[in-house]
Order: C-alpha cells, then structure tokens, then sequence
C-alpha cells in the first residue's frame, strides 16, 4: 500500500494540491486500492480555505502523520505576488510554517521511509525550515532569486529530485511530479496508463545530481555554475574597534518591516584598521556583516540569517547624522524598509 498525504494550509494553491491528488486517486483505481491518498492538515480533519477565492476544500484525512511510510506533498500558496501584506504569498507560507506543520516535516525530513514531494511554492516551505541547504531545488520561476535566498541551489528543470526530496517548479508541475512518483514508486505500465486516462504526457527530465556534468551548461541554475559560498569574516574584540571613523561607526537599534511583521535588530558597526565590519543581534542571534562596501553615506553588505526563516540578505542603507534609512532584501521579494536610529553615548 502506497500511502500519499497532500498537506493543506490556510491559502494553498488549488492546481498544487488538486493536480497531484487525481493523479494518485488515479492510480489507485488502476492498482485495485494499492494507493491510499489523503488531504490532511497539520491540525486535524477541517474546511481548508485555499488562496483562490477563498474557496474552501474539506481535508478528511485528518492530521498530518510524519512518519508514515509513503509520500508527503506540499503545494505552495496563492496570493499576492508583489507587495509586504499579509496576502502576500511568502507571508501566507511563513504563517503556515508558523504553525504545527514546521516540526511536522522537521520529523518528516529523518524519516528514511518518507518521500517529500513539493510543487511550486512547497519547496519555499521546505526552505524556510532550512531543509534545502546547499541542496538542488525548484519552485516556481518568480521564486528562484528567493530560493536561492534561502541556500538553496536553484536549478532550471522541470522536475527536480534529491534523495527523498522530489519537486516540481511551476504550478501545473503537480502534474508532473505526481506522475513522475506513481512510475517510480509503482512502474511505467501505471504512470503510462493514467497519462493515456488524462490525455497529458509528462513534460520534461527529472533532473538528478548524477552522471557527467554538462561542460557547457546553459540553464542558470545548474550546480556546475554554483557560486562559491562567501566566507563570514569574524568581529574582533570590542577592546579592537575603532569607532569614529564613518558615519556608520556605533551601535544602531532599528526596525525591518518585513511581510512576517516589524523586526528589532541591533546593528553593532565599527571601523576596524580601515575598513567597516559589523554584526547584527536578533534576539539571540547574532549573524556577521559580509563583504560591507561603503560610498560615502551609503553602506550595503550582505548577511546570512536563520530567523525568522532562514534567509541571505542584501542590505542597503543611508546614515544622515543619527538617523539610518534603507531596505533589506531577499532574492525577488519585495524590499523591505529599514530605520534605525544610533544610541547617543552620554
């Protein structure tokens, strides 16, 4: 038996969830019962509104269960696609990692007997878990710049598998990563059968990290054009820093506004033999300046994060006296606007 749970969450996209599901209802026909699929929730059995309308689909198979051997698929979100509001799409994925579901695939991901497929925006959620470290990952096109935001390495395919992880790019790929899984997992002679039912062929090559690597590749998002990862330089010592010597030097209290709320981060920037460095505190997080350039009253940098969700950011800012304004931004997410002001020693 064949167990599938296709996850919904306040905002899913339909197509993302309801292609897959008539794929493995499919297959389940065609096998005499051997597929059992679901639409469950992190919470329990209830009315799930998507995205789309707010149209609601009843998950009848109750709660997610983690670690039942089988496939657990992720659809992503319908919403906005500009804007920081709260029907922006990445907000509507990072309330849903807000909830039970983010431990939920946190025991997921170290069960050896559990397949994680995703379409379109899932593999986002899986990101903002920081699950796709380093690994290859798809979602759709308008989110490849904020995949790889999150350290993921994006690849260009229709189709992308890595070891138990199975994804699908855009939102009609359910289709195909659907049928993609019913030929691995129960043959071509089932997977053909449900394409011929369907009248649709499978589109695309399932892209794996194997075999020759490509000495010309021309699809951005091959891992043989992986950048290099940037080093994190170390702070020195506060009894180090020479202060005074920019106008970006001290210690600034500011706020992000970010589409998951209003964030208090404390910037800590000195002049050290020349050049600025700086670090960042978040609560308990303190994460380092990379690479700051300044120009005149300009400074950008760029810095890795692991909360609120893990995320590589690109900073730019201004310091007028001891006022600082600018934005930080993730891949094509929209900017989100950063003030601060200096702490005035007295």
């Amino acid at each position: 038996m064949l167990n599938v749970q296709i996850v919904l969450f306040d905002g899913f996209d339909l197509l993302d969830a309801i292609a897959p599901y008539e794929v493995f209802c499919a297959a389940a026909m065609m096998t005499g019962g051997e597929v059992r699929v679901e639409l469950v929730t992190a919470e329990g059995a209830r009315a799930v509104p998507s995205g789309i309308n707010g149209l609601k689909i009843e998950a009848a198979g109750g709660r997610l269960v983690p670690s039942r051997k089988g496939i657990i698929l992720l659809p992503g979100a319908a919403g906005e696609l500009e804007g920081d509001g709260p029907n922006a799409i990445p907000a509507i994925l990072a309330c849903a990692m807000g909830t039970e579901l983010s431990d939920m695939l946190g025991t997921a991901m170290q069960e050896p007997d559990v397949v994680i497929a995703t379409v379109c925006g899932g593999s986002v959620l899986l990101g903002m878990g920081g699950w796709l470290e380093g690994r290859p990952a798809v979602t759709n096109r308008l989110g490849m710049d904020f995949l790889g935001a999150m350290g993921a390495v994006p690849v260009a395919a229709r189709v992308v598998e890595d070891g138990r992880l199975v994804m699908g790019g855009g939102v009609t790929s359910g289709l195909d990563v659907a049928l993609y899984l019913v030929e691995r997992e129960l043959g071509p002679r089932i997977a053909h059968a449900i394409e011929q039912l369907f009248e649709y062929e499978r589109r695309g090559t399932v892209w794996r990290n194997s075999g020759l690597t490509p000495k010309s590749p021309t699809e951005a998002g091959d891992t043989s054009a992986e950048a290099d990862a940037e080093p994190i330089r170390k702070l020195p010592a506060n009894g180090d820093m020479e202060r005074g010597k920019s106008p970006f030097d001290g210690i600034w209290d500011t706020i992000i506004s970010t589409p998951i709320g209003k964030l208090a981060v404390k910037l800590d920037i000195a002049t050290v033999n020349g050049r600025i460095q700086g670090k960042a505190t978040m609560e308990d997080e303190v994460s380092m300046f990379i690479d700051p350039v300044a120009s005149g009253s300009r400074l950008r940098w760029s810095q890795r994060i692991t909360k609120p969700i893990r995320l590589n950011l690109k900073f730019d800012v201004a310091a007028t006296g001891n006022q600082m304004t600018g934005t930080a931004k993730a891949g094509v997410l929209p900017a989100s606007a950063l003030d601060g002001k200096r702490r005035v020693e007295v």
